[in-house]
């Protein structure tokens, strides 16, 4: 129906209310369609672990959900339930939901992850390395953890550098430049060369494997993808979500039908593998949002995007994330929005100070999103 059509139900609608005392069934579906959907999400965080001084400082920042980091571990066996059940009565203490946790599959990159025999495909030894990750899973069950985060990935979090910018206090972007990566000339890893269908195949005989705990236990599997999206085969590696970012978050959604698994939704580094992330991002949220397969969000923006980009303030990156955010309401998304990769200044607390602006912006953004859908 076009702006001129709707007017007149709109009208028609009013005049039979009058005369009738009903309203245009039509009228009525148009007027709820455009309707904006109530927030659900929250703001929350993923750093600084469950420590009095990091609850207290959340707390005088209004982030009452929390990614807790992880329990202790008990080698061979995998998490300590007492600890993590003292971590969630450390955070109740302040009025804090204890959300989710990080499995110790990260971004580090193969040669320093805990357990790397999972994405090097190794068997007997990643077979091992999955019991203890579904041990893992039963602790977050038992204590009311919603979300496990955790990366599929060979290659670390890539950059090349620092860039200034004297316009915002002299603060540091951390930044990367494919070409300036290429002049490095960077070693293999341990993992060799290893293509796309290499790395698809790891990450489902993981995920066949603790995907059935997950529902068993109620706990939604996050992943990150790979930072920065890369061009095929560099260093011997083609990340899972390269070189078409889009076509490789649509191939791993669509490898399992199952509530419990989706996205650490990192805006971020999705935008670092766009041409054009302020419209790109875009369909992107809405495909993965209304398959309900977002379960964070990493608030991250950038300057640039595919292979050159600088990691910025939210305020001050290509994405509007006023539109970001009315994105993921009208999909419904309910879980934390968090900051992630703030920039650093060289004064004391510098990252403290930077969250601390993000938290506050962020807030800003739902509350602007949710009074628009009063």
């Amino acid at each position: 129906m076009n702006r001129k059509n709707f007017i007149r139900v709109v009208a028609a609608g009013s005049a039979g209310a009058a005369a009738f005392g009903t309203e245009s069934a039509e009228a009525k579906a148009e007027l709820n369609k455009a309707k904006p959907k109530k927030v659900l999400m929250k703001v929350g965080c993923q750093t600084g672990g469950t420590s009095k001084e990091n609850l207290e400082f959340k707390a005088r920042h209004g982030v009452y959900n929390l990614d807790g980091g992880a329990p202790k571990t008990i080698p061979g066996k995998g998490w300590d339930l007492d600890d993590s059940l003292a971590k969630k009565e450390a955070c109740e203490k302040y009025g804090i939901s204890l959300d989710a946790y990080h499995f110790p599959l990260t971004s580090a990159g193969i040669d320093r992850v805990e357990y790397p025999n999972i994405m090097l495909g190794k068997s007997p030894e990643r077979d091992r390395e999955i019991e203890i990750l579904q041990q893992m899973i039963q602790v977050a069950g038992k204590t009311g953890i919603k979300v496990l985060n955790y990366n599929t990935t060979i290659l670390p979090v890539l950059r090349t550098g620092k860039t200034v910018d004297p316009k915002r206090g002299n603060a540091m972007y951390s930044t990367w430049n494919y070409e300036e990566a290429l002049k490095r000339n960077d070693p293999k890893t341990v993992a060799g060369d290893v293509s796309i269908e290499q790395m698809f195949e790891r990450i489902t005989y993981l995920l066949d494997r603790i995907l059935p705990v997950a529902k068993e236990y109620k706990v939604k599997l996050a992943n990150h993808i790979a930072d920065p999206p890369a061009p095929v085969g560099y260093r011997g590696i083609t990340r899972w979500n390269s070189p078409d970012v889009f076509d490789g978050i649509k191939r791993f959604a669509k490898l399992y039908d199952s509530e419990y698994h989706g996205f650490n939704f990192c805006i971020g580094s999705i935008a670092e593998g766009l041409k054009d992330p302020k419209t790109e991002i875009m369909p992107i949220i809405k495909w993965v949002g209304e398959r309900n397969q977002i379960f964070n969000v990493h608030l991250r923006n950038i300057k640039g995007g595919w292979n050159n980009f600088q990691e910025v303030y939210p305020d001050n990156g290509d994405m509007n994330f006023l539109h970001v955010v009315r994105a993921l309401r009208d999909v419904g998304f309910n879980g934390m929005v968090m900051p992630d990769h703030v920039p650093t200044h060289p004064d004391s607390n510098s990252g403290f100070q930077a969250f601390a602006f993000c938290y506050g912006y962020i807030k800003g953004l739902l509350q602007t999103v949710a009074d628009e859908a009063a």
